[in-house]
């Protein structure tokens, strides 16, 4: 009785086990299965369009012509009969080697991947190609979407789609939608572009690298890291004889093929004419920001606001000889051209002779690594005096005299001479450093700044040398930032800011992008970012000053080479300066140069119609610019106008507005009873 008792007792604790493992089985799947459709209720729509590959972005110019499409050409989309056998194996021992088993999902890879994965907080592999597909389509590669919320989405939708499409449709929408580096989207396009033939002529070890490169294409890029693209590609020929897709003798002399076998020179992945290609890397950056997205998957339609012809004629005056005459092929020269009115980018070019086998490479014509010198004292010193009033008449005087900074360094003209009592008129046009700075000293660096912001230029901890020098002060908290080109200026900033000069005081930020439009039909518009910078009065007073710039004797200013007879136009040259111990360099390396010596010359114009800014100089900031070689900014000026006014006697010159009145050759600010305005004492520093 003993015996069966303890028999009895064992089979009970056994019952209970058994029914304790299968409950808590049970529960799990309960649970698992309760967790999964809390999730699986947010997925997406799944729409099978998305799923397919679009094509590539075309960029359009102002007048709706075609300028650009976007790696088009280089997008081979393959159909599933050109899809080779030998790739399918490849993928699919690398990524998914029960495929063609599963529905949708793997439960065992996937259990295996939360395992090895949940002590990270996200959930990496296990991923069906029916997943990888929907990632590529619905969510992203960002670790923000590698969460066990996304992952069961992913299921699920894989799950609905496994019962609307077959396994080859499913795979050929995958071989066309991965990203494969260097631009290039879908294996069959990298095909052609790597090794300049169709996925049926490649080899066992040339299939392997383009099936494992869609989980990290850059990393496994053979061009920039050859490396680890072998260290992928074998893993790939391994995994591919593992799962008997190929014999020994293939794997061998698969893993024994160099990674270069067959790789032809890197071709661009988009078509990008040299002559726009600095102005549509500008257009690109903004239209992504615009869209919110990677446009460069989503088929989108690009409208820009350039000017083809004009764009045309800035890239040859920049780059040929035959407007202008250059010292040399190194001398650079970055410009761009604003729409007065508008306020949008027509033309742009970054820098001279630039490499033919590189796109989107730097653009000087954004960069604010330069200094504008004296471009900057109708926008930092003059025009906020005549905004907050201190001065009312152009008239006004001020002395030239010697002096210091506030802080006791003393201060200079460009001529080292110093010329008196003189008008703030004649000041500004001979471009006098005493001044310059003066007058920022009683428009206040608190004035002067803000001023300077409303039209696009942020100085940071704006300092007195700022008066005659655009170089930034950058504010403590952010020098340990990447600022990009926040602070400082550059041709894009300053001929957005003197349009403003040119356009009654209003100021519109420049942009490049009018509209997208999608595939769908949707289409986004740009909204330009517009403000009254300035009184018209204020922008009239400047626009006549500046006039007299273009008019100086070549012994006073190179000014003069930016006039365009009977053309309406205004403007102000710049130079920068080298420090006492740089020009001790400077001679030691070429002896004594005549006249002006600087790194940087520049010239900012305008007309009723456009502004143009205009920067010349060294990429070797310690390369001087003397001699004829400062004429140039202004040369590039006169002969981009030459080309948009073929006839100057159709333009109609500016309109003085109310708040003005002329007084003999002055121009005198009045109230709104017409009665001249008395100039504000000083507002301090």
């Amino acid at each position: 009785m003993k015996r069966h008792s303890a028999k009895s007792r064992l089979w009970t604790a056994v019952k209970l086990l058994l029914i304790f493992i299968f409950s808590a089985i049970i529960l799990v799947l309960a649970a698992g299965g309760a967790v999964f459709v809390y999730h699986a209720k947010d997925a997406p729509k799944l729409e099978l369009t998305k799923l397919q590959s679009l094509p590539s972005p075309k960029v359009y110019a102002a007048n709706d012509q075609l300028v650009a499409t976007l790696g088009s050409e280089q997008r081979n989309l393959v159909q599933t009969n050109n899809i080779p056998v030998m790739l399918v194996n490849a993928v699919t021992s690398i990524e998914d080697h029960r495929f063609f088993n599963t529905r949708g999902i793997d439960p065992i890879r996937i259990a295996g991947a939360f395992l090895n994965n949940v002590k990270g907080g996200s959930l990496n592999g296990g991923s069906t190609l029916d997943m990888q597909l929907i990632k590529l389509s619905f969510f992203s590669t960002d670790k923000t979407d590698q969460t066990l919320s996304v992952k069961i989405q992913e299921a699920w939708m894989a799950l609905q789609l496994d019962q609307k499409w077959t396994k080859e449709q499913i795979f050929t929408a995958y071989v066309n939608k991965v990203n494969m580096a260097n631009g290039y989207y879908g294996m069959g396009t990298a095909a052609q572009a790597y090794y300049g033939k169709n996925l049926t002529e490649l080899s066992i070890a040339q299939l392997a690298l383009l099936a494992g490169m869609p989980q990290a294409p850059n990393t496994y890029n053979p061009y920039t890291n050859p490396t680890s693209a072998k260290w992928r590609r074998d893993m790939v020929i391994n995994a591919m004889f593992r799962y008997g897709k190929i014999t020994a003798a293939e794997q061998k002399a698969a893993l024994d093929t160099p990674i270069e076998d067959g790789l032809q020179p890197l071709q661009q992945s988009a078509n990008i004419p040299a002559y726009a290609d600095n102005f549509l890397k500008e257009a690109l950056a903004q239209a992504q920001t615009i869209a919110g997205e990677d446009i460069l998957t989503q088929g989108v339609k690009i409208y820009t606001t350039l000017d083809p012809a004009a764009q045309q004629n800035l890239y040859n005056i920049i780059n040929t000889n035959d407007y202008v005459t250059y010292p040399d092929d190194s001398l650079q020269v970055a410009s761009t051209v604003v729409n007065v009115q508008t306020g949008a980018v027509v033309a742009q070019v970054g820098g001279r002779n630039q490499p033919a086998d590189v796109t989107f490479g730097t653009n000087q014509a954004v960069q604010t690594d330069r200094d504008w010198g004296s471009t900057m004292k109708p926008i930092v010193d003059y025009a906020p005096a005549f905004e907050n009033n201190i001065y009312t008449s152009t008239n006004n005087t001020i002395t030239d005299l010697p002096t210091t900074y506030p802080d006791g360094t003393p201060l200079k003209n460009w001529d080292n001479n110093y010329m008196g009592a003189m008008t703030v008129k004649n000041a500004l046009q001979l471009s006098r450093n005493i001044p310059a700075v003066k007058t920022l000293i009683s428009v206040g660096l608190q004035n002067s700044s803000k001023f300077a912001n409303g039209l696009g230029i942020d100085l940071g901890d704006e300092q007195y040398s700022n008066a005659i020098s655009s170089y930034p002060t950058i504010p403590a908290e952010d020098q340990d930032k990447n600022t990009g080109n926040k602070y400082g200026a550059s041709s894009e900033k300053m001929a957005a800011a003197y349009a403003a000069f040119s356009n009654n005081g209003i100021y519109t930020k420049p942009y490049y992008v009018s509209k997208l439009v999608y595939p769908d039909g949707r289409v986004v518009e740009y909204k330009p970012q517009r403000s009254q910078a300035m009184q018209a009065s204020t922008a009239y007073i400047m626009t006549d000053i500046l006039q007299g710039v273009l008019t100086l004797p070549l012994s006073q200013s190179v000014g003069s080479y930016a006039a365009v007879p009977g053309l309406p136009a205004a403007g102000k040259t710049g130079t920068s300066n080298y420090t006492d111990a740089e020009m001790d360099q400077i001679t030691e390396e070429y002896g004594n140069l005549p006249g002006m010596v600087s790194p940087d010359e520049n010239f900012v114009g305008y007309t009723p119609n456009y502004s143009m800014a205009v920067w010349t100089g060294y990429t070797k900031r310690m390369t001087p610019i003397y001699g004829t070689s400062t004429r140039i900014a202004t040369k590039v000026f006169s002969s981009m106008m030459s080309q948009f006014y073929p006839d100057p006697s159709t333009v109609k010159p500016w309109s003085m507005p109310t708040g003005l009145t002329q007084q003999g050759t002055a121009l005198v600010k009045t109230d709104s009873s017409g009665q001249t305005i008395t100039p504000s004492s000083a507002n301090g520093g």
